[in-house]
């Protein structure tokens, strides 16, 4: 992380003085980051290229004042004590407008870093309380921006792996059908078909996610028989989960109210949490939905007796492209339920412990909320 500077030696005759800014060291080349079309060398602060003028000025002008004084006589007393305070303000001045210029040049030199892409750059916080203010909210703006921008590359990378392995399928089995190693039937088309759909789901997942992360998400909501999704959506895994011996179970407690929801994108939030605990429980293991009201939220829990999930990686399970040992998922599933539950004015959560289960729970208003624009 680069440092901003302010006022030192190369301000008394350094690097900057002799054409260069601090910056550009002993050589005063251009640095990589400095913006095209911008001079280089930079001109010197306007401070620097008048200082010696003005202490010339300065000097010539006390010289004649002491002259004058000295030939006025009875009126030596008065003309000496206006000449102290008229030196005396100008050193105050020039001393005051030092400490402004220094902090402000730091901001300057931290926005053209900024500007060109250096978001490691950060300004010293220093000078008046103001400026110091000001400075405090440029690193802090800083900090975001770099943050953003790391997230931004980690995202890019993720979704080059995640569609990496299925184009090199769909390639491979186009490539070897073409060159005719292998005959254009169903058991070396079904590889092409699966890939296919591997990434069409990861381009709605992703649709999905940017949509929800720009406020663009728009809900269908309507008042919905909770319990009815709950059945519906358990007999749609249940062959998935005979096929690997574990049992599935619902519990409803109470009389539970309708809850205003979209009907789509609830299905799709307990079908991922669905997924995700069949997959991670072995075989005789079971999967259990219980829904009950809670207040003025209605709480769906999915438990399951699998091998839990690792106390280092639980705490960040809801974001995106996050995966647990052997799964096999694009690890965007659990980030998608959480924006899908967050939308509609809920909250989800998880607890686990490693060899005995996990739990995740969400919940759902049961008020009519504003539809998110």
């Amino acid at each position: 992380m680069s440092q901003g500077r302010g006022r030192g030696p190369w301000m008394r005759g350094g690097p900057w003085m002799r054409g260069g800014p601090p910056w550009a060291g002993p050589s005063g080349k251009r640095p990589p980051w400095w913006p095209e079309g911008e001079p280089w060398p930079p001109p010197r602060p306007p401070l620097m290229r008048h200082r010696g003028r003005f202490v010339r000025r300065l000097a010539l002008m006390l010289t004649g004042v002491f002259i004058l004084v000295a030939c006025a006589g009875p009126v030596r007393l008065i003309a000496v004590a206006a000449l102290v305070l008229a030196a005396g303000g100008v050193v105050i001045g020039t001393r005051g407008l030092r400490r402004f210029a220094a902090p402000v040049g730091d901001l300057v030199e931290g926005a053209t870093r900024i500007q060109s892409g250096d978001y490691g750059f950060r300004v010293v916080e220093r000078g008046p309380p103001e400026l110091r203010s000001v400075a405090h909210a440029f690193n802090a703006m800083s900090e975001r921006l770099q943050a953003t921008e790391n997230q931004r590359r980690s995202f890019l990378a993720d979704v080059t792996h995640e569609l990496r392995t299925p184009l090199a399928i769909i390639r491979g089995q186009a490539e070897g059908i073409s060159d005719g190693l292998y005959p254009g039937d169903a058991p070396h088309l079904t590889p092409i078909l699966e890939a296919a759909h591997t990434m069409e789901r990861l381009v709605d997942d992703l649709r999905t996610l940017a949509l929800s992360e720009t406020g663009s998400l728009n809900l269908a909501l309507e008042r919905i028989d909770v319990a009815a999704l709950v059945v519906e959506s358990l007999a749609s895994f249940r062959p998935q989960a005979e096929a690997r011996q574990i049992v599935l179970r619902q519990e409803m407690l109470g009389d539970l109210p309708s809850a205003l929801a979209d009907p789509v994108r609830i299905r799709s939030v307990l079908g991922n949490l669905l997924a995700n605990a069949i997959a991670h429980t072995p075989a005789g293991g079971s999967v259990q939905v219980r829904a009950q009201r809670s207040g003025d939220y209605l709480t769906v829990t999915v438990s399951d007796s699998g091998e839990g999930i690792p106390a280092d990686l639980l705490p960040s399970i809801f974001e995106r492209f996050v995966r647990g040992p052997g799964s096999n998922g694009s690890g965007l599933g659990l980030a998608i339920a959480r924006d899908l539950v967050q939308v509609h004015g809920g909250a989800i959560t998880a607890e686990s412990q490693p060899g005995a289960g996990t739990t995740i729970r969400f919940t759902l208003p049961l008020e009519p909320l504003e539809q998110p624009h």
